[in-house]
């Protein structure tokens, strides 16, 4: 199964101007996941930087998914010729997306239950995990391509959505 969303962009920009997500996973997701996915998807879209070393430049078509334990970037150019693949282990991250798991489910609880103080405080915590993930994701990119902050952070935010298994 794959979801995608497509915006144009001027040519030559470091930038990710389209996005597929690939995966079996993104037929099962939560409704909560899903509204995380469709808003991590239009957000990244809006406004990124991505720009992979050695590339000739953007904008770029990303198709991201997870094979054989590894978060896989097949990057391609504008006309989807393909690129470069990029390939990391998901090693480093698991325990990152099993916390935001844990924080989507307890999010979920607290409006079931009305515990607005709850929900706040969830929504800090997943604003610091989202940090973190983005700042391990800057890391493990390091020398493979160049991203921003806020692009790392959405990123992370559809690394944990691919990983899911509901």
């Amino acid at each position: 199964m794959t979801a995608g969303v497509v915006t144009g962009h001027r040519a030559g920009e470091a930038r990710i101007a389209h996005l597929l997500l690939e995966g079996e996973s993104l037929t099962r997701l939560s409704p909560a996941l899903e509204v995380d996915r469709a808003q991590a998807v239009s957000d990244l879209l809006a406004e990124n930087r991505f720009a992979p070393t050695g590339s000739p430049g953007g904008p770029y078509r990303l198709r991201l998914s997870i094979q054989h334990g590894r978060l896989i970037f097949d990057i391609r150019s504008g006309d989807d010729a393909p690129l470069i693949a990029l390939g990391l282990a998901l090693g480093p991250f698991r325990r990152l997306v099993k916390d935001y798991q844990m924080l989507v489910d307890s999010h979920i609880l607290a409006v079931q239950e009305g515990r607005e103080e709850r929900i706040q405080a969830i929504d800090m915590g997943r604003r610091g995990l989202h940090n973190e993930g983005a700042e391990l994701l800057i890391a493990r990119l390091r020398g493979k391509a160049e991203i921003d902050f806020a692009t790392a952070r959405r990123l992370f935010t559809l690394i944990c959505v691919l990983h899911q298994r509901i």
